[in-house]
């Protein structure tokens, strides 16, 4: 990311600035209080301050750390103050040894803490803006399900639209579609998850074309064989291309993320070996073709899903006989971890790929669930709150699985958390009395952030 280079650029610059002014000022200020003092004692009496240091965290940006200083001897009264930079040395003269406990630590506390700032995309706030929503809910009919265009049922409030999210300390420059296209040009960026991978598909074809008529969009479905099957309600998912500037998004239906392989593929109504520590076959198959990959996976994980859908765990190729493994939440995070893993030895040998694990996005039923009469009517935006200040993700589990991997969080969960009145709720385009759905969003809407995050990340 150009703004992140820019960054540890800016970081790097600032560190050796940093141990400069320190070493100068406790130099001129040992040169005042004694100015005929030996400038040179022996290599034994030396103080070593090195230069700021950089580590990468679990979001794959930088910290600056201040590594503490190496006392070599203590039989001078003066020491030689000596900056250290990858290897090399610098002097800057000398100074009382007093003065290093004293002004060397608070120097450092002080410049640290005031002009050291780390990006951190899911930390900020959500903010009012006018220029919402960045495309219509009444236009954005070629890519936009009826069912989430919440324009287009009953509902009569649509404030949750007037917001944008404003992370802390990073650059986050506005969406705009052209520009847009053109960085992804000759590229493909493929989302793989369950319904709420859906919606993050169907916000950023909404919001590169603009929500308007596109009829030269090609529909490339059939060259990853997304073509809808014989008695099926829809496809395993679509692909479309934008000719311009040839950039490719696709989506495909995989809510767990593991490889599902029915046991009698002749029988409609066999049982599905669940393989947990297998990819989708899609994945493997056109991985290749992939720049930008997007995974989620989290609310088919119980036991009623399964069930219904007939998945039988498979591990190592065999059922699974491991009783703690069986358990729902155990079987999720083996399978994220699993995945993550596979993906993470794959980078070395397709340089142009970035892969993002979007983390779970949040549910919002009060009063009971899904089907025990949970509700989610809130209209009124932000009223739990506008601001994220933990550092940490809200997802522990896809936080831990791509830490030390190549693979990139995508953060989305704590932001999210805030915006439950941006839910379809009891609203439908019928307008007749039914569930209430608090875990898809309208859209436009809070999906249309997430995009912004991973575009601001590639």
């Amino acid at each position: 990311m150009k703004g992140g280079n820019n960054y540890r650029l800016r970081g790097r610059n600032l560190s050796l600035t940093l141990a400069v002014l320190i070493v100068t000022t406790i130099a001129l200020w040992a040169w005042e209080k004694n100015p005929f003092s030996n400038t040179l004692p022996s290599a034994q009496e030396r103080y070593i301050i090195p230069s700021s240091d950089f580590h990468a965290d679990t979001r794959n940006e930088s910290a600056v750390s201040w590594n503490p200083m190496e006392k070599i001897g203590e039989n001078s009264s003066q020491v030689i103050i000596t900056a250290a930079a990858k290897g090399e040395e610098k002097h800057f003269g000398t100074a009382p040894v007093d003065a290093i406990s004293t002004i060397i630590p608070e120097m450092i506390d002080s410049t640290s803490s005031s002009q050291t700032k780390i990006c951190n995309y899911a930390k900020g706030r959500w903010v009012a803006d006018s220029r919402r929503p960045l495309y219509s809910g009444f236009g954005c009919k070629q890519w936009l399900s009826g069912m989430w265009a919440c324009r287009l049922t009953q509902r009569e409030d649509f404030s949750y639209e007037g917001y944008r999210w404003q992370p802390e300390n990073c650059e986050m420059p506005e969406f705009e579609r052209l520009t847009f296209l053109e960085r992804m040009q000759d590229k493909t960026i493929a989302f793989i998850g369950d319904s709420l991978g859906r919606q993050q598909f169907q916000s950023l074809m909404c919001m590169a074309s603009g929500g308007e008529e596109s009829p030269e969009v090609e529909n490339v479905g059939k060259k990853y064989g997304l073509v809808k099957a014989r008695g099926a309600i829809r496809p395993d998912g679509w692909a479309y291309r934008f000719p311009k500037t040839n950039t490719t998004i696709l989506y495909y239906w995989s809510a767990s993320l593991s490889d599902l392989v029915p046991l009698n593929i002749s029988d409609r109504t066999t049982d599905v070996a669940m393989h947990l520590d297998r990819p989708p076959a899609f994945m493997r198959q056109f991985l290749n073709q992939f720049d930008v990959l997007v995974l989620n996976t989290g609310h088919h994980w119980n036991r009623g899903k399964l069930n219904a859908n007939r998945w039988v765990m498979h591990v190592d190729g065999k059922p699974n006989e491991d009783n703690k493994l069986a358990e729902i939440r155990n079987a999720k995070n083996f399978t994220i971890y699993s995945i993550v893993r596979w993906l993470d030895s794959q980078l070395p040998s397709h340089p142009h790929l970035k892969v993002f694990f979007r983390t779970i996005s949040p549910r919002h039923f009060v009063n009971g669930d899904w089907n025990t009469g949970g509700t989610c009517d809130n209209t009124i935006p932000l009223s739990g709150g506008s601001e994220v200040v933990q550092d940490e993700s809200s997802d522990p589990v896809i936080e831990g699985a791509v830490n030390g991997t190549r693979v990139k969080i995508l953060d989305i969960t704590a932001i999210s958390q805030l915006r439950d009145e941006g839910h379809m709720s009891h609203y439908s385009i019928r307008g007749t009395p039914g569930g209430n759905d608090c875990l898809h969003w309208c859209l436009p809407g809070i999906p249309d952030t997430w995009n912004e995050l991973l575009i601001a990340q590639i």
